[in-house]
């Protein structure tokens, strides 16, 4: 697939350290805004990209494009991969794929409507430890409780408490601990489990965003636990807790490096698919064979599962009185 790169972050960084081991994929062009343009043109240089713009509606017009990843600050997400859809091309989109589950809703049904195959960037869904967990669920028997922590002090709180609010911080660039790594947590139980009946949030809101909280997931028959922060730090790790056993896993569910079954009897075992791959390798391996299938079926099961985050990610913030501008319209 030839593809487009919108956005120059730390993400985009990431993205080049695995990208050119991917078969399948061809870039074509990335683009930013005006004052990053000597750093865009740095990375299509060093990566071999043969097009460059100071503006991401330029980018839309690239002729050699025919899929855009958009890995620009949240709030853009929306109104970009909207422009996107609408000018024929494919899209990737980082997560979270949207400020709340009504933009998504519509981004769906608009890439329908085109044609078009619209995908969340979240390597959760494409890990192979996670996959691998999934299948041997009903090892640990019948879920009880899950706790899974993602707590990762943030560089950019020592700003924030001076007043200098980055995008991370922000409401109106739909930022925040649950935003920025929460999500990963309900991406991984909400792939174990599907949708729980009820949401709620109890979050530490400071100049309205939340820098940490605890989501509580009910399923009815067991109990989810999720806490994300980025004003404090402790060991990220998930337990993920049955009636004859349990799922440990030491480190964040965007990377899952490892886990270990642990049964009632004493057993354990160890799992490692991965063997230290990036962790975006995954699903942009998966990317390129769905787009060049057009498998449309794959990407509607691949939807389903960003539709079930998202509405559970926007019922937790809302339920914590965590609200952005981009809410406004959906909300009385």
């Amino acid at each position: 697939m030839k593809m487009a790169i919108a956005g120059a972050g730390m993400i985009v960084h990431d993205l080049f350290r695995f990208i050119h081991d991917v078969n399948g994929i061809e870039l074509t062009a990335i683009a930013s805004t005006p004052k990053s343009i000597e750093k865009v043109k740095t990375l299509a240089e060093e990566n071999g990209i043969p097009a460059y713009y100071a503006d991401y509606d330029a980018l839309l017009t690239d002729p050699n494009t025919e899929v855009m990843y958009v890995a620009t600050p949240n709030n853009l997400h929306y109104e970009m991969v909207k422009k996107a859809l609408n000018k024929g091309l494919h899209v990737i989109c980082e997560k979270p794929f949207t400020s709340n589950i009504e933009e998504l809703e519509e981004l769906r049904d608009l890439a329908k409507e085109k044609g078009l195959i619209l995908l969340e960037a979240i390597s959760t869904q494409y890990l192979p430890n996670a996959l691998k967990m999934k299948e041997m669920i009903e090892e640990i028997g019948d879920p009880k409780i899950v706790i899974a922590n993602y707590s990762q002090y943030s560089s950019r709180y020592n700003a924030f408490k001076e007043g200098k609010v980055l995008p991370a911080f922000s409401p109106d660039f739909s930022g925040g601990a649950l935003m920025d790594l929460n999500i990963y947590n309900i991406h991984l139980i909400t792939m174990l489990f599907g949708a729980p009946k009820e949401v709620t949030y109890a979050a530490n809101i400071e100049k309205g965003i939340d820098t940490s909280g605890i989501i509580s997931l009910d399923y009815d028959n067991f109990k989810a636990v999720l806490v994300g922060a980025k004003d404090c730090k402790a060991p990220i790790t998930t337990s993920i807790q049955g009636n004859k056993g349990a799922f440990i896993i030491e480190g964040p569910a965007n990377v899952l490096p490892k886990f270990k079954l642990v049964l009632n009897d004493g057993t354990v075992t160890e799992y490692d698919l991965q063997e230290g791959t990036h962790r975006m390798f995954y699903e942009f391996e998966q990317f390129a064979d769905i787009i060049d299938r057009k498998d449309y079926a794959r990407a509607d099961a691949m939807m389903e599962k960003s539709l079930i985050a998202m509405d559970t990610a926007t019922k937790a913030r809302r339920s914590g009185n965590v609200v952005f501008p981009a809410d406004e319209p959906y909300i009385s």
